[in-house]
């Protein structure tokens, strides 16, 4: 089913919902990849995270939606080396920003315990804070 209406832009009830909650750019971003990959790839998986690939490019998952990047580029191992990579994702969470963007994020999170969090952890820890976001607003 695509993506992408007539006039250009995502179809809202076609999107994930965590893409629903989000801005335009994400939306169009997410939807035109998918229809996309969809045309190449055909159906599928595939065209999911193609198009999620490409959003993280430009996007980074905060709580329960999508926001602008700082800067684009691969938001961790697995998007830097590609499809066939054995890294772990980070689940939208920018993995390549720095300490301190992430502890701000932390910090709007309201996660306990980051002042004291590595980098690794403070990922990890965003990471679990976006699920629960998520989980809740689809509850909704």
């Amino acid at each position: 089913m695509p993506k992408t209406g007539k006039n250009g832009h995502a179809i809202e009830d076609e999107i994930p919902s965590t893409l629903q909650r989000s801005n335009g750019l994400a939306q169009d971003t997410f939807a035109k990849t998918f229809d996309s990959a969809e045309e190449e790839y055909g159906d599928g998986e595939r065209a999911a995270r193609t198009a999620y690939a490409a959003l993280k490019r430009t996007h980074e998952k905060v709580g329960d939606h999508w926001e602008e990047k700082e800067a684009s580029g691969p938001s961790d191992a697995k998007a830097a080396e590609g499809r066939d990579s054995a890294a772990k994702t980070a689940g939208g969470v920018d993995a390549n920003a720095s300490k301190e963007h992430l502890y701000g994020l932390a910090a709007a999170l309201d996660i306990s315990g980051r002042s004291t969090m590595t980098k690794g952890q403070l990922v990890d820890a965003l990471q679990k804070a976006n699920e629960k976001e998520s989980r809740k607003s689809r509850k909704r």
